[in-house]
């Protein structure tokens, strides 16, 4: 299969949208002083090419009152549970991000909570999945490092 290429127009179009999505491709254009066509024609190409997959919405969650986090390390009862357990995990809204990892859990997730007693209830939700042996929770102090633009750069970086 052939490599796509993405040139420095591309990089920076991707800058741009990594930083807020919903920015106008007019905007874009004029950052950029192309054309709007430009940028919506390299757009759709990045989608097709798969490379641009979907846009967010960034939530603050903090101001939304979940601001405790927790990091769940899930060991499994057998490994050939862990597609029942990921499909019950699914059901627990809190349970924001999971990752099927090897190493000392079989499972690994990110929960968001309103606080102690919130997340207290959540990882006995966790305990009580069928399959899971047992967790272990590492409470976050703070989100320091959040950055969608560095690997993203790293990469152009490499090309």
């Amino acid at each position: 299969m052939k490599k796509f290429i993405l040139d420095e127009i591309d990089h920076q179009i991707l800058d741009i949208l990594i930083e807020n999505a919903r920015t106008p491709f007019t905007d874009i254009a004029k950052q950029l002083l192309v054309s709007a066509g430009t940028i919506h024609v390299r757009v759709k190409k990045m989608e097709d090419e798969g490379i641009i997959q979907g846009s967010t919405l960034t939530l603050n969650y903090e101001k939304m009152g979940y601001s405790f986090i927790a990091h769940v390390g899930i060991y499994l009862e057998k490994t050939s549970m862990t597609q029942n357990v990921i499909e019950n995990l699914r059901k627990i809204p809190n349970v924001t991000v999971a990752y099927v990892t090897a190493g000392k859990y079989n499972i690994f997730c990110k929960v968001r909570a309103k606080g102690t007693n919130d997340a207290k209830d959540i990882i006995y939700a966790i305990d009580d999945v069928p399959g899971v042996n047992r967790t272990e929770t590492m409470i976050a102090l703070e989100e320091t490092i959040n950055d969608k633009k560095r690997m993203m750069h790293a990469i152009f970086a490499d090309l």
